[in-house]
Parts: structure tokens; C-alpha cells; sequence
């Protein structure tokens, strides 16, 4: 992916489902050998000792989460995934130690998660279904039994890779599906409901900033049994 900002391209992203091959950090390497300059966003990983690599590979921010997103089925076809809390803060632990940044990606369903992705370190937070069914998406407005929808399906999906990729790989299987989530207009509402929750968030904790939640954040264990009686998340 990359980001145009006057004619001229600043920020890249290379975005793989899994960060941990060696061509993958081969690529990366060489990458930024031939553009020094760039802003580098690449991933995906979750843990601590491949964030550091990354980094020392060039990488400016790190994107972290495996399976967590809503659209992703990686953790149910493959077993493969990693809890999204507990990535972000050893991630953010490993890269801000190199002074590098990392980019939370999935696993978010309320204002209250971005804060909690924030308090764990998270530089910067990717959002997908969050945002998913507003005019700002793309896509077209569906009518079913008298309501309006949107499509929206994960990049790993079969109707992703038939848009893109020509298909899905006979020696593969999908990591993604498609849902129909209700349309919801323009954006600007749910994004004044999300930067409201952070700036609560900010209040409760003491933090005059986003960059202070962290410091100002403790995380404790609730276990399954408090949880259903006290209606935690």
C-alpha cells in the first residue's frame, strides 16, 4: 500500500498475513536498502523477538495482530493466532526499546478497545469493522427484508481473493468470509463516538494525552466467572 502526500510517495506499507517467513524479511531489508527515506509500516506479527527484527531490518512501525480481526477466520482454519492485548504490549515493549512504533491491527469492537490497545502501548490502532458499513467505505448499499447493508469481508476471503487475486490457490484455503453489516451513513458520528470514548478514557486514567495513556494504564486479570457477573470486558 502506499500513501501519496503531494505528488510524491512518503509512506508504504507491506502487509503480509504472516511475518515470520524469511523472504518476507528478505524483502523487507532490501526494501528499505533502496528507499531510505521512506516511512515503513510492515507486518504481521505478535511477538516481541520478531518486532525487534523487524525494526533492525529498517521497519519504522511495526503491524501487529494475527487472527483478531472480525472478518478473520486465520485462528479457527489454522490454530494459528495470538491473544491481541497481550501482542500489543510485548510488542510495544520490544519496539519502543529500539525506538521504532507499532500499529495494532483487528480485534477492536468499541471505543473502549482502542483505549485499552493505547494503554498497552499501541502507537497507532487499525480499525475495520468498526468503520465498515458508512459511505466513506465504498461499496454498494444492499436492500434485504426492508433494511439497508453493506459487504464487508476480510482481505484473506474468497470473495476478496476472487476480486483481486483470481481466486483462491486449489492448495489453499480461505482466512477470511464476508458479512453484511447494516449501513450507517457517514462516518463522522462514529468517529466523534470513538474519540469521545478516548478522551473519557484519558479522564478516568489522568493522562493528558494519548501518548500518556500508557503510563497511566494497569491491567488486571478477570477471570471468566467475574467477568459474567460483573459484565466485564
Amino acid at each position: 500500500m502506499l500513501k501519496r502526500a503531494g505528488g510524491a510517495i512518503h509512506y508504504v506499507c507491506i502487509d503480509v498475513a504472516n511475518g515470520y517467513t524469511e523472504s518476507f524479511v528478505t524483502f523487507v531489508r532490501r526494501f528499505r536498502d533502496a528507499h531510505p527515506k521512506l516511512t515503513l509500516m510492515a507486518g504481521n506479527v505478535v511477538t516481541g523477538e520478531m518486532t525487534e527484527e523487524l525494526i533492525l531490518c529498517g521497519v519504522d512501525i511495526v503491524k501487529v495482530g494475527i487472527g483478531p480481526g472480525s472478518v478473520c477466520t486465520t485462528r479457527g482454519m489454522t490454530g494459528v493466532g495470538y491473544p491481541q492485548l497481550s501482542a500489543v504490549i510485548e510488542c510495544a515493549d520490544a519496539a519502543h526499546g529500539l525506538e521504532g512504533r507499532i500499529c495494532s491491527d483487528g480485534g477492536c469492537t468499541s471505543p473502549g478497545d482502542i483505549a485499552k490497545a493505547f494503554g498497552g502501548g499501541a502507537d497507532f490502532v487499525m480499525l475495520g469493522g468498526m468503520l465498515a458499513g458508512h459511505d466513506e467505505g465504498g461499496g454498494e448499499v444492499v436492500e434485504q427484508g426492508g433494511a439497508q447493508f453493506k459487504r464487508f469481508y476480510g482481505m484473506s476471503s474468497r470473495v476478496a481473493m476472487e476480486k483481486y487475486a483470481g481466486g483462491v490457490a486449489h492448495y489453499r484455503a480461505s482466512e477470511g468470509k464476508e458479512v453484511m453489516v447494516q449501513y450507517r451513513g457517514p462516518v463522522a458520528a462514529t468517529v466523534q463516538g470513538i474519540l469521545g470514548g478516548l478522551r473519557s478514557a484519558c479522564t478516568y486514567v489522568g493522562a493528558r494525552t494519548l501518548k500518556e495513556l500508557t503510563k497511566r494504564t494497569t491491567f488486571v486479570r478477570v477471570s471468566m466467572e467475574m467477568n459474567e457477573v460483573f459484565g466485564g470486558n
